[in-house]
C-alpha cells in the first residue's frame, strides 16, 4: 500500500471530530481538525487516509503531564484530541505484553519499594548495553500487577510526581479494550501506535514479541491494512516479521545516522541508519512498511551550538518512496528543544515550542510524536491555516 493510497482522505474521521470531557483543557479544544483539514480524497482506501496532516501522536500518552504508559496518560492524550496514542511493548516472564518504554522498570515503577522483589535486582546486557535494575521478563503478570507506575524523569517533571502510584502497568490487551470502549463512547475509532521493544533480545529469551502481538491484533480485529493501529520498531526485521503475520500498517523507526539497528548488528549486516535513509534504502523499506519514524535530527540537523541547520532531503525522498514520515519527539521543555528555541535559563521551563514546530512542519513531515499533545495540536492547526 503506497503513501498516496494511504493518504487518501476518509472524511468520516475528521467529521466525527473530538469528544472533549470536562477535564479537557479549553485551549486544546480548538486544535482538533475538522474534515476540511484532512488530506483531499485521491483514491485512498481508508485506514491511514483518515489521519489529518500533520498527525499528532501522543508520545507514551500525554507523558508531559502524567507518568508515561499509564491509562491516565493515554486517557489525557485522547481527551486533549491527539490523533494517535502510542504504546511500547515488552513481555512479562509468562508471556504477557505490557506497556513500558523499557523492560527495565526501575525508574517507572515503585519496584524498589517492594522488599519481596529485592532479589530480582540484577545486571543484564540489553542490545549491547549493561543495565542494572529490575526487568519485566523476570516478573509474572500477577507480580507486576502489585507495582504502581511512577514518573520517569521527576527532576524535570515535578508536577507529574503528583500522580505517582495512581495507576498500574497496563497490558496491551487492556489498552485494546480501552480503545474499543473509548471509540464507542466517542463515535469514532481510537488510533494506536504500537512499538515492539528490543525484539531480537526478547526472542533470544524465548519471549518473542511478534507472535503474541499478532494474536492480539487478530483477536481485536486490528490485523487488516485498514486497521486503526500502526506498528513500529527500531528493528527493521521485526516489521518484516509482522508483515508476514498481519496486514496492520508498519513503520520503521530510525535513530541517529551513524547508529546500527541491533537486529542488523546481530545478523552481521554492516548497514547504518545512514544507509537505510538513502533513496535505495527507503525503497527497500517501502516493500514491507508504510512509513518511517526518524529522529527529528534526521529531518533538520542541529549545528554544533545546538541550533537548527538546514533541513535534509529525507522527507521528500521518503515521500518519493511513498512512505509516511512521523519523526520523534517534540517536548515543550528548554532542555529538549533546539538552542534557537530555548527561552530563559531554566532547562525545565517551556521554550518556544510553537516556533520549533513551525520549522519542522515546514519540511512537509506527515506528523510528529509529542509529549505535550495539546501544544502540538495547536501548532498543527496553525500550520493548516
Amino acid at each position: 500500500m503506497g503513501r498516496r493510497a494511504l493518504l487518501g482522505a476518509a472524511v468520516a474521521a475528521g467529521a466525527g471530530g473530538a469528544v472533549f470531557t470536562a477535564t479537557t483543557p479549553a485551549h486544546a479544544q480548538s486544535a482538533r481538525p475538522t474534515s476540511a483539514a484532512t488530506r483531499p480524497a485521491n483514491g485512498g482506501r481508508g485506514g491511514l487516509g483518515e489521519l489529518p496532516t500533520p498527525t499528532v501522536v501522543a508520545h507514551r500518552g500525554a507523558s508531559g503531564y502524567r507518568p508515561e504508559h499509564t491509562l491516565g496518560s493515554y486517557q489525557l492524550g485522547l481527551d486533549m484530541g491527539a490523533d494517535i496514542i502510542e504504546q511500547d511493548l515488552v513481555p512479562t516472564r509468562d508471556g504477557h505484553l505490557v506497556c513500558r518504554h523499557e523492560n527495565d522498570i526501575s525508574g517507572t515503577t515503585d519496584v524498589a519499594d517492594h522488599p519481596e522483589f529485592a532479589d530480582r535486582r540484577t545486571t543484564k546486557t540489553v542490545d549491547g548495553q549493561s543495565l542494572t535494575g529490575w526487568f519485566t521478563e523476570d516478573f509474572t503478570l500477577a507480580e507486576l500487577r502489585t507495582l504502581r507506575a511512577t514518573e520517569r524523569i521527576p527532576e524535570q517533571r515535578r508536577n507529574n510526581t503528583l500522580y505517582d502510584g495512581r495507576w498500574t502497568v497496563p497490558t496491551f490487551e487492556e489498552v485494546l479494550r480501552w480503545a474499543d470502549e473509548q471509540g464507542r463512547k466517542r463515535g469514532r475509532p481510537v488510533w494506536l501506535y504500537t512499538e515492539t521493544k528490543h525484539p531480537t533480545y526478547f526472542r533470544s529469551l524465548g519471549l518473542g514479541l511478534e507472535q503474541p502481538l499478532a494474536r492480539l491484533l487478530r483477536r481485536y480485529g486490528h490485523d487488516r491494512a485498514s486497521s486503526r493501529v500502526l506498528l513500529q520498531s527500531f528493528e527493521p526485521t521485526s516489521m518484516q516479521r509482522m508483515a508476514e503475520l498481519v496486514d496492520t500498517p508498519r513503520v520503521v523507526l530510525l535513530s541517529n545516522a551513524d547508529s546500527r539497528p541491533w537486529d542488523l548488528q546481530q545478523k552481521g549486516d554492516p548497514r547504518t541508519v545512514a544507509d537505510l535513509i538513502t533513496p535505495s534504502g527507503l525503497r527497500e523499506i517501502s516493500r514491507y512498511a508504510q512509513g518511517i519514524g526518524p529522529t527529528l535530527d534526521l529531518v533538520i540537523p542541529r549545528r554544533s551550538d545546538g541550533s537548527l541547520a538546514e533541513p535534509t532531503r529525507l522527507v521528500s525522498q521518503a515521500h518519493t518512496a511513498e512512505l509516511l514520515v512521523h519523526p520523534y519527539t517534540l517536548r515543550n521543555e528548554n532542555r529538549f528543544l533546539p538552542a534557537d528555541f530555548r527561552r530563559g535559563d531554566d532547562p525545565n521551563a517551556y521554550g518556544d515550542v510553537f516556533g520549533a514546530l513551525r520549522a519542522y512542519f515546514r519540511t512537509g513531515i506527515d506528523g510528529v510524536f509529542a509529549d505535550h499533545p495539546d501544544t502540538a495540536l495547536l501548532a498543527a492547526a496553525d500550520h493548516r491555516r
